[in-house]
This record gives structure tokens, sequence and C-alpha cells, in this order.
């Protein structure tokens, strides 16, 4: 999927690509049904794909904290790391989106990247 900007997920999208101009892909995730709403690749991933399988990564995470009874805590992001690189899932406030980057671990500082999805949260709610 593309994007446009005249959408809050696709200015989402194009803030981020902005900010950190050197990611691999990018997706905004509707949680309820697993599609991205807006996404971009620079690279041969494919956001579209990754949303589907890491949307039910969010909803075991959040299975798994009901079954603890991690009552009062909410996931705020969920970090993948690999050999080349970093997949980062950021839950955006409300709990019905997320935002899925993959960045290149040696060119990207994770504490940046944490922050640029950050800063879309109000923008995506």
């Amino acid at each position: 999927m593309a994007y446009s900007t005249s959408s809050p997920a696709g200015q989402a999208v194009q803030n981020i690509i902005n900010d950190l101009p050197g990611l691999l892909a990018v997706a905004i995730v509707d949680i309820s049904s697993g599609m991205s709403l807006a996404s971009h690749s620079n690279s041969g991933i494919n956001p579209d794909t990754a949303a589907a399988y890491n949307t039910e990564v969010v909803k075991q995470k959040q299975k798994a904290m009901t079954a603890l009874k991690l009552q009062g805590e909410i996931i705020d992001d969920i970090l993948i790391t690999l050999t080349n690189q970093l997949h980062l899932i950021n839950i955006v406030g409300d709990g019905k989106k997320f935002i899925y980057l993959v960045v290149n671990s040696r060119d990207t500082n994770l504490a940046i990247a944490r922050e640029v999805l950050r800063a879309q949260n109000d923008l995506l709610k």
C-alpha cells in the first residue's frame, strides 16, 4: 500500500520518513484487522505483509499480559532485534493502531527511532 498525506496515517508515514530517511520500511497498522492504513518501503521488505504478521505478535502479547494478570500495564512498544535490523512495533496511545518500523541497526539510534514514533501518537489517535 502506498500512502497519501491527506490522511493522518499517511501524514505520520511522511513525518517518519522525514525524520528517519534511512528507514527500511514503515507501516501504520489497524490492530483489529491487521491491515496497513499507510506504508512505505525503501527495501525489499513488504510492510503490508509484515503488518499482518506483527498484528498477531501484538495480539499474543496482549493475551499473555491478560493471562499474567498484569493489570494497569499497557504495551508501549515491542522490539525485535535481528542481526542487522531493528523491528520496532509502537502501540499508538488509543491501542487500536501501531506503527511498524524497520531500520538498519548500524545506522539508527534506537532511542531516536522510538522518539520519532512516539511523536506521531497524537496525529494517529
